[in-house]
């Protein structure tokens, strides 16, 4: 990796956590670390380019048969892919489906591009997460054998002790804070070979243990507000991006479209 490489176009490309959950804006749009990452790198060089595909809710099928194209011919000179995590939650997840279609945008991408980038996904701890661990896992590993034979960067979010402490997860318990999106950014910035600014691993403060009736409340709510839709939507076959369009389609200057 070249230190302090000059990089004037980013496309992202994936689901919820490249589209920016849950960092919300005044506005109630997300920002997100590829938003982040777009203006650092913006403020480096001008007339820098980006363009954001992720879309919530998306499948690894979806992310390959939707954005992965479009990505591609763009010839960014940097272009992050993170996905399949949405699949390794589901209780009937086809790992082998999930690493086949991952490869196959691996393949087409890494030759459009200066830089590829890919991830290991933040896991938070808890319940919830231990279920699907082994194949969380797995999927890594395999992450990891593509990106040695595609000479892409990887940037293991998974692996960070502080990015799987709960406060840096949304009630929603799925999405980063708004702290957790300027942690990411500013790994893959370090991941680039940039300079750090800085140290995004740095531990929070001790946890005060909130009483047992701010648990129960809590739990109550995150059922009502988030469980319980999820599951909704598993049954009836939906996502939260049934309809939605990427937020950055185009790849435009940084002080074009809607980030401006």
């Amino acid at each position: 990796m070249e230190l302090n490489a000059t990089y004037t176009s980013l496309v992202a490309v994936g689901d919820s956590f490249t589209e920016g959950m849950s960092d919300r804006l005044p506005d109630g749009s997300y920002r997100g670390w590829a938003d982040l990452l777009a203006a650092r790198l913006a403020a480096r060089e001008p007339g820098f380019r980006y363009a954001n595909l992720a879309v919530r809710g998306k499948l690894i099928a979806q992310i390959v048969d939707e954005q992965v194209e479009a990505a591609a011919a763009m010839q960014a000179d940097v272009v992050t892919l993170v996905g399949g995590l949405n699949d390794t939650l589901r209780p009937k997840c086809d790992l082998p489906m999930v690493c086949g279609r991952l490869e196959e945008a691996v393949e087409r991408l890494a030759p459009s591009c200066k830089q590829l980038v890919l991830m290991h996904s933040p896991g938070r701890n808890g319940p919830v997460f231990e279920r699907f661990r082994p194949r969380m896992e797995e999927l890594f590993a395999f992450i990891d054998t593509l990106a040695a034979k595609h000479d892409a960067v990887v940037v293991d979010l998974y692996g960070s002790a502080v990015l799987g402490d709960q406060r840096m997860w949304d009630v929603d318990r799925l999405h980063l804070t708004a702290e957790g999106h300027h942690r990411v950014a500013e790994a893959v910035w370090q991941a680039l070979g940039l300079d750090a600014e800085d140290d995004w691993q740095a531990p929070l403060p001790p946890a005060v243990a909130p009483g047992w009736v701010t648990r129960r409340t809590s739990d109550l709510s995150f059922a009502r507000e988030h469980l319980v839709p999820w599951i909704g939507r598993r049954l009836t076959g939906k996502s939260s991006g049934d309809g939605r369009d990427p937020k950055r389609a185009e790849l435009l200057p940084y002080g074009n479209g809607p980030l401006s």
